[in-house]
């Protein structure tokens, strides 16, 4: 089957979803698959330095196309960007025709790729990840519209979780019927505990937050849950980039944590695991997640995790049972889960032992690539759904403003 992935900001490491990407085209590509990645990056200066940004990198087997976001750097020109999406996948399909067309998010990358396929004819599939899911949609009203008409009109909206459905559902409408729920996944391969028992006898307690420094992701609230934990013996790294990684340098200073917490930057995908080894407990304070790729690598290395009772995080974890759950932004409850996970070495092995085996059993890229292909093989050779009208009201946006935070 001939597959054209198309993402936005396609880039390992730099967020949870590059490493989905990179994993699903590695699956399909080992089934079989003739693959091609059409991904936007970001070239200007401030991108890279919140994103990594630059051309993406090679995957093998994949032919890849990068298309730099020209309208979004210079003034949130979302709308030439999908254009020159659409037209990059046509020109692609006049070379060699696809049999499926899927979009990593709604918009802006999946509402180019309807648009292809009402020009095409290709059948489509499009997957509702991270914020596209929690906030594109309600800045304006001509997001709204793109988003209710992706998951409308898309042949197959795949989504991570129940919790995550009905976020989007209770926000925009969209019948619960038209979710395909399919969990996200983790390389196991790539990430596996360093040794039989981990969690013992290790002073003092490696605490990890890998993933975006975003303040969206509770990184501010981790820093301040710490800062109630200097009576105890733990030390912490905060491994990424992200648009809050100065205000979290500065507030570790503030809270004097300089020398607790260590600001380790960007990390290559293939030397994130040595990076859990590291460290016994993994902190994932987030408000809201599509599915979290970093938590289930977490699970995946058999850490002791804890995070919040968030959409996206309730799905995969479960209090007292493979993680310690409080509320998003409560920092003294945090701190007191994190307390416990650092002074008692049994909880800390029990619940790292139930995340690993849960994460073996559930999360593998053999089971979850099996259940999207799955999806390939139903909308092959169907229709796509045309009954939709492509004109998007201009609107005033507050993205256009910041579009690296769309």
């Amino acid at each position: 089957m001939r597959i054209c992935f198309i993402s936005r900001r396609y880039f390992p490491a730099i967020s949870g979803m590059s490493i989905y990407a990179v994993n699903l085209l590695k699956q399909l590509v080992a089934a079989g698959h003739d693959v091609t990645m059409i991904s936007q990056y970001r070239g200007d200066e401030f991108g890279r330095s919140v994103y990594g940004g630059g051309p993406p990198p090679l995957v093998d087997g994949v032919r890849v196309i990068g298309l730099e976001q020209i309208g979004e750097q210079e003034n949130g020109d979302f709308e030439s960007d999908i254009n020159t999406i659409v037209e990059t996948i046509i020109a692609e399909h006049s070379y060699k025709p696809f049999d499926i067309l899927h979009a990593q998010y709604g918009y802006p990358t999946g509402w180019a790729t309807i648009l292809a396929s009402q020009i095409t004819g290709v059948p489509n599939i499009v997957s509702i990840q991270g914020g596209d899911g929690h906030w594109v949609g309600s800045c304006c009203k001509c997001h709204r519209l793109a988003m209710e008409r992706v998951l409308d009109h898309a042949g197959a909206v795949l989504i991570g979780g129940n919790s995550f459905a009905k976020e989007v559902h209770e926000r925009l409408g969209t019948p619960m019927s038209r979710f395909t729920l399919i969990p996200g996944a983790v390389d196991t391969r790539h990430f596996k505990p360093a040794g039989p028992c981990p969690q013992k006898n290790t002073k003092p307690v490696g605490i990890l937050y890998h993933g975006r420094v975003d303040r969206r992701k509770g990184v501010l609230d981790f820093i301040e849950a710490l800062a109630l934990l200097l009576d105890i013996s733990w030390m912490a790294t905060i491994s990424g980039i992200g648009p809050d990684l100065d205000a979290a340098i500065a507030l570790a200073a503030e809270k004097g944590l300089e020398n607790r917490i260590t600001f380790s930057g960007y990390a290559d995908y293939n030397n994130v695991p040595s990076i859990y080894q590291a460290h016994q407990i993994f902190a994932s304070p987030t408000y809201a997640e599509g599915f979290s790729n970093t938590i289930l690598e977490a699970m995946a290395n058999g850490h002791a995790i804890v995070s919040c009772r968030s959409v996206g995080v309730i799905d995969c974890l479960r209090h007292e049972v493979n993680s310690l759950l409080v509320d998003a932004g409560d920092i003294p409850a945090q701190a007191s889960a994190l307390r416990s996970l650092i002074v008692d070495d049994k909880l800390r092995t029990n619940l790292g032992h139930a995340a690993l085996e849960e994460c073996r059993a559930t999360y593998s890229w053999e089971i979850v690539g099996h259940k999207i292909m799955n999806v390939y093989t139903a909308l092959a050779g169907t229709s796509p759904d045309l009954s939709f009208d492509t004109v998007l009201p201009q609107d005033p946006c507050r993205f256009r403003a910041e579009p690296h935070l769309l």
